[in-house]
């Protein structure tokens, strides 16, 4: 994945993932949290680099087993870079917005170093 998709993938956030975003940025949880960030050949949601923290959002996509066998495959690499990897499916981000911040804001304060 390039830059370019990154960028691209910026401009053209889903609904789920622009409300995450409005509640992850400029350090709402007291980090620092990028999107659409690339980490190997792979470009995360969410990511805190410091807390090694990655976020996703996920759609019925991921529920085929195309979608599975390529998110393990990227989890696998994750884990194996230090990432621990929260995942939430996008209803849940628009009907349980609070309840995913908190999920997040518990993991990060759980973890602190």
């Amino acid at each position: 994945m390039s830059d370019l998709q990154a960028r691209r993938l910026r401009r053209n956030m889903t609904e789920a993932e622009k409300r995450l975003w409005s509640r992850l940025r400029s350090n709402r949880l007291g980090c620092h949290f990028r999107r659409q960030h690339r980490i190997g050949p792979y470009i995360v949601d969410f990511a805190c680099l410091e807390r090694k923290l990655i976020i996703e959002v996920d759609g019925g996509q991921h529920n085929e087993p195309k979608g599975l066998a390529h998110d393990a495959r990227r989890t696998q690499f994750l884990n194996r870079d230090g990432y621990d990897i929260l995942r939430f499916w996008n209803n849940d981000v628009l009907a349980r917005t609070d309840n995913v911040v908190e999920t997040i804001w518990s993991h990060l304060n759980a973890t602190q170093p």
